[in-house]
């Protein structure tokens, strides 16, 4: 019981250091292209570099568990954050910075991999385990922001070093958890089982995170641009709606775990895809600045619990294998998505490429009815 419990902590306050770590990138990207002058493209090409590192890593700590051991795989992709962010205050050469970006994607992959496993397969009630670990990442997001503002002011380099200082940290403290060798925790050789693949509920699963990484990541990347674009919302105010988002995120997380408990998985998430459905709609649809705000924040809000109750829905074939599938497969939605709104935005408008993002909130809420249906019918 003691040993699951620092565990299950070990993932809550390292996800949590993750979440400042992974969403810092953003921002140190901006402003290493005011410092060395970047393109839009070279910009973009760093955070591709990043989203490339994070998908290998997923599937790297499935796979290298059973070769090298949890706390060997952990202690070599877990050092990224420092070393990728002590890397961007080395070089603005282009090279180098593409490699320090993936490498730092390293690090966020492998982190959420091994916090998810740690938590999932720790905590008495999953769902909430799952949630409250969510809400470390959202916290930590939430205060990444301060980090970087606070110093920014001590040098152009500062905030990096601060990173990646953090980043150490993180890494100590999986260290100081004696995470399982070769040899896994009962002295028995970790073994690589892949039978969840023949698991049609895990493929379920893994597209329903998909659909959420989809709608997710299109509005963090892409709401901005439209609220200046269509003149809802301008300068300095539009740059608040992802702190929006977060705090939308983390108030609707701790509730999931502390106030109002998931009892039907599968019913809570196609109710959470429908509000989802719902709310976007609404959200594209409104014109005047404090509407639309309150529309992303109930949007957020119902978004925020579909990742880690459909992830805590997995259950039994919850290990660092399935989850070094699921998660970096999910993650393509993130890549396509986003992608797919920019190319009907050339095409048509910015506001037919918003809409696109329709599809996977829609998604949600067909494989949830899907998974449940399933499930009772195999009763």
């Amino acid at each position: 019981m003691q040993r699951a419990k620092q565990l299950r902590n070990t993932g809550f306050i390292t996800f949590m250091i993750s979440g400042v770590c992974a969403i810092s990138s953003g921002v140190v990207v901006s402003l290493l292209q005011e410092m060395y002058g970047f393109s839009f493209a070279m910009t973009g090409t760093l955070l591709s570099c990043m989203s490339i590192g994070n998908m290998a890593a997923s599937f790297i700590s499935g796979v290298l568990p059973s070769k090298i051991g949890k706390r060997n795989t952990v202690a070599i992709l877990c050092s990224g954050y420092l070393i990728g962010y002590l890397l961007m205050t080395a070089s603005g050469a282009a090279v180098i910075l593409m490699a320090a970006f993936a490498i730092v994607g390293i690090a966020k992959g492998c982190a959420l991999n091994n916090c998810t496993v740690l938590v999932g397969n720790n905590s008495a009630d999953r769902t909430k385990g799952m949630s409250l670990l969510h809400a470390c990442y959202a916290f930590g997001a939430l205060i990444c922001p301060f980090v970087i503002a606070m110093m920014t002011g001590v040098g152009q380099k500062a905030p990096m070093m601060a990173i990646a200082a953090l980043g150490l940290v993180m890494w100590l403290i999986f260290l100081s958890a004696k995470l399982p060798g070769r040899t896994g925790e009962a002295g028995k050789k970790e073994k690589l089982d892949l039978s969840f693949l023949r698991s049609a509920k895990f493929w379920l699963i893994t597209g329903l995170i998909f659909c959420q990484n989809a709608a997710e990541t299109s509005v963090t990347g892409w709401l901005v641009t439209y609220y200046r674009n269509q003149q809802i919302l301008s300068g300095a105010l539009s740059t608040y709606t992802v702190t929006i988002m977060w705090g939308a995120t983390l108030i609707a997380r701790l509730l999931i775990a502390f106030v109002f408990p998931i009892k039907n998985t599968f019913r809570a998430l196609a109710v959470m895809g429908a509000g989802c459905t719902a709310l976007y709609a609404a959200m594209i649809a409104a014109q005047q600045p404090v509407l639309a705000v309150c529309m992303l924040f109930a949007f957020a809000f119902a978004m925020a619990g579909v990742n880690p109750v459909a992830v805590a829905g997995v259950g039994k074939i919850m290990s660092p294998s399935s989850m070094g599938v699921m998660l970096p497969v999910g993650s393509l939605g993130a890549i396509i998505m986003p992608w797919i709104i920019g190319l009907v935005a050339d095409g048509v408008s910015l506001q037919a490429g918003m809409l696109c993002n329709l599809v996977p909130c829609v998604g949600i809420l067909i494989l949830s009815l899907v998974i449940r249906k399933t499930e009772n019918e195999s009763k």
